[in-house]
């Protein structure tokens, strides 16, 4: 696919971007923007800038929305493009290699072709609607299927069926002090229901590795379409059911991914007030 391709293209293209602000450690400024903890830097700005000017070159009649652009730019074509220019900008500020570009070209349907590019590992996830997730990287190219869930369920103990118990689950933190005290209420409830849970901040790479089998499932509140966009297609792809959470409370709407076997069950427990 033609729009798969040029997301390819812009992610690699930024990635390459970050990676070499990162090894000069050339960042100076930085700002924050819903709360003191929800920072921006110029590493953001630039690669935005960069994957804006190629798709103006590649896709000159499609829209544009940008984490960090504003307000989003409308379209002649029907299309539209969704980016996070750099998910995961705290991890890039301070060292930890753990944060990736998303991009993803959406209709009126929405998503159409999804890529996400881990410089740190040079690894890309990719995907188009109604075609398979693939990973790219220094292994080769492999296929995404989620994590093999009839492992999970044989490793579980007696009554844990489902593979809740022998689950790792991936989950992301709010900006709002508010917001992650509810979601630390969450947390409580289901920490000694599964295996593990991880936080690591990139909600696009979290997607990406649910996909590849990493994690068990994955959920988060608050995030945006920029974070989401590229990894629910690449989730789609790998068969792997993507659930819109919807706000209660504290909580924000949010995003689940996780196989179908797992997802009914996990959903009951993270949706509880």
């Amino acid at each position: 696919m033609a729009l798969l391709a040029v997301a390819v293209e812009a992610a690699r293209m930024a990635g390459g971007l970050l990676a070499e602000r990162a090894q000069q450690a050339a960042e100076r400024g930085v700002a924050s923007k819903s709360t003191p903890t929800d920072l921006v830097s110029e590493a953001d700005f630039a690669s935005e800038r960069a994957i804006r000017e190629l798709l103006a070159v590649r896709r000159p009649g499609d829209g544009f929305v940008g984490e960090e652009g504003g307000r989003a730019q409308e379209g002649e074509s029907g299309l539209s493009w969704i980016v996070d220019p750099l998910d995961g900008t705290v991890n890039f500020l301070f060292g930890i290699p753990q944060w990736c570009v998303s991009v993803a070209a959406r209709d009126r349907h929405g998503v159409l072709a999804g890529a996400i590019y881990d410089p740190n590992r040079d690894e890309l996830f990719t995907a188009t609607r109604g075609g398979r997730a693939q990973l790219d990287g220094p292994s080769g190219q492999i296929r995404l299927a989620g994590r093999d869930r009839a492992v999970v369920a044989d490793a579980a103990p007696a009554g844990e069926r489902d593979g809740l118990a022998s689950a790792m689950i991936a989950t992301g933190l709010y900006y709002d002090a508010r917001v992650r005290a509810a979601q630390a209420r969450v947390l409580e409830r289901l920490v000694g229901r599964v295996r593990d849970i991880r936080r690591f901040g990139s909600a696009a790479l979290d997607l990406a590795w649910t996909a590849a089998g990493r994690y068990d499932a994955y959920f988060e509140r608050g995030v945006q379409e920029w974070d989401v966009a590229a990894g629910s297609v690449i989730c789609w792809g790998a068969g792997l059911e993507v659930v819109e959470l919807a706000p209660h409370g504290a909580l924000p709407a949010g995003i689940l991914a996780a196989p179908a076997t797992l997802a009914t069950r996990l959903l009951e427990l993270i949706s509880e007030p």
